[in-house]
């Protein structure tokens, strides 16, 4: 026989259908103007064309997808190449316990107060489970993502993994998707890459790591069989949160020693995200011109991002951890049963290496870009900062429109990438945190809707004319007198 259900399972259910009758009630009543003003579209192969096809179902995408419908744009797709749930990195490669967030911080719910993380926490938990609550776990959020996507109607489409977007008749883009083997050609109006910490290059290995074999060193982005580092001597290089998150991930699993290796004098513990978390930078950053962008970003980029003393606590807990700065890897090699990392304050002996040194932009490496890279505008080709300002890997991140579309190098080669929008982390440079920052969603998001809807709109401006020219609905009837004789 089954289990009998807990009392407060069986509260949560009423509570969490209550809710949901609520963001119904909500959004119907915030749905002005709920009239449909998109017509169908017909795609090369003479089937029904999309109108926004995003790429990726994590909470950017998610997000997208519920900003659109809300602005009557339905006729859209959402693709994420993870199966149901999956969507993001909670519950892959992300190995902190908690967000790094504040618990108030606000998200995918756009400032719609029935969808907010805390409504759903009170109603699967209780309202006293979270005021108690100091930060939200991750298996938590990854949860309330999936109600999320539910509670608002959209549809993910899993399992499916863009390959190539090429230009196509009739202004479309020709997404090439595959899945379980197959490929699709899926033509859309605009496309969105909404793939966060993935969607401009890779997640970065220092050069003196390069050579050695992947049975050695992994990414921290990588599937890591953390309990096959029992007993053995691991070097984990960075000094980010994502950094220690792999560190402790190590340490629990029983490794004998753990050596975090920061080529920092001194470890980074500001949190410069925590500074710039107001409306004022959030919604008007992109608004300032390009050498303010770049001073602030470069000064906050190359901060990094810090961690909470609880991340630190995780691993300095156990004594076997060792943190060591000013240590960058100047040579590595492969000894008969050691790796053997050099480094300015001397030589450690290890037998696997986790790269957590974040990520590297590298348009050419992304194979969905492949027809068009070369053309892609940087920072580097728009804008040539002070010499006591120069940068040359932020130098490397894509200079984007005002509605987070790519930008042409040579204008008039491929005019067409104007139609597709990054939100992911690599839009940073020139929007400060957005695709993948919980606190800047209810301000990115709506700009980058009203981005796409602004675009959908005006390349429909002569069917709207006509339409306007065409409409002739009477809102009154006035008698008018017999003039007959």
């Amino acid at each position: 026989m089954p289990p009998e259900p807990n009392p407060r399972d069986l509260d949560a259910t009423e509570a969490l259908a209550a809710l949901e009758a609520q963001v119904r009630n909500d959004l119907a009543k915030t749905s002005h103007p709920s009239a449909p003003w998109l017509e169908p579209k017909t795609g090369p192969d003479g089937k029904p064309a999309l109108d926004v096809l995003i790429v990726g179902g994590g909470q950017s995408g998610l997000a997208i997808a519920f900003g659109l419908k809300r602005s009557q744009v339905t006729n859209i797709m959402v693709i994420d190449k993870a199966c149901e749930g999956q969507e993001g990195p909670w519950l892959s490669y992300a190995r902190m316990h908690t967000l790094r967030s504040p618990k108030d911080f606000t998200g995918p719910d756009l400032d719609v107060p029935s969808l907010t993380y805390q409504s759903w926490h009170e109603a699967r938990f209780g309202k006293e489970h979270w005021r108690k609550l100091d930060l939200i776990l991750r298996e938590r959020w990854a949860e309330y993502l999936l109600w999320f996507r539910h509670a608002v109607g959209l549809s993910v489409r899993n399992g499916r993994e863009l390959l190539e977007v090429a230009p196509a008749a009739n202004e479309m883009l020709a997404a090439t998707v595959v899945c379980d083997g197959a490929t699709e050609t899926l033509y859309a109006r605009k496309i969105v890459l909404a793939t966060g910490q993935e969607a401009m290059g890779n997640w970065a290995i220092p050069e003196p790591l390069r050579h050695l074999p992947p049975t050695r060193v992994a990414r921290a982005s990588d599937e890591i069989d953390f309990a096959a580092l029992a007993g053995k001597a691991v070097a984990v290089i960075g000094a980010g949160a994502t950094a220690f998150d792999n560190a402790a991930m190590a340490l629990e699993a029983g490794a004998a020693k753990v050596h975090l290796l920061c080529r920092r004098p001194e470890i980074q513990v500001i949190q410069p995200y925590r500074w710039l978390t107001f409306r004022g930078f959030l919604r008007h950053f992109c608004d300032l011109d390009d050498a303010w962008r770049w001073r602030f970003m470069r000064a906050i980029l190359e901060l990094r991002e810090g961690f909470p003393q609880a991340t630190y606590d995780r691993c300095a807990r156990f004594p076997n951890f060792h943190l060591h700065e000013g240590s960058p890897i100047e040579s590595a090699r492969e000894m008969s049963e050691k790796i053997e990392l050099r480094t300015p304050r001397g030589a450690f002996h290890v037998d696997f290496v986790i790269s957590g040194a974040g990520t590297e932009i590298d348009l050419a490496e992304r194979r969905e870009l492949k027809n068009f890279a070369g053309n892609i505008s940087t920072w580097a080709d728009r804008y040539q900062p002070p010499h006591d300002e120069q940068s040359p890997r932020l130098g490397l991140y894509p200079y984007l429109a005002d509605d987070y579309a790519f930008t042409e190098r040579v204008a008039g080669k491929t005019p067409w990438i104007g139609n597709i929008h990054l939100f992911a982390f690599a839009s940073t440079m020139s929007f400060g945190p957005s695709g993948s920052s919980i606190n800047a969603m209810t301000t990115a998001i709506p700009k980058l809707v009203h981005g796409l809807t602004r675009g959908l709109f005006r390349a429909d401006l002569e069917r709207h004319w006509n339409s306007f020219r065409a409409y002739n609905v009477p809102q009154a009837v006035i008698p008018r007198p017999d003039r007959a004789g």
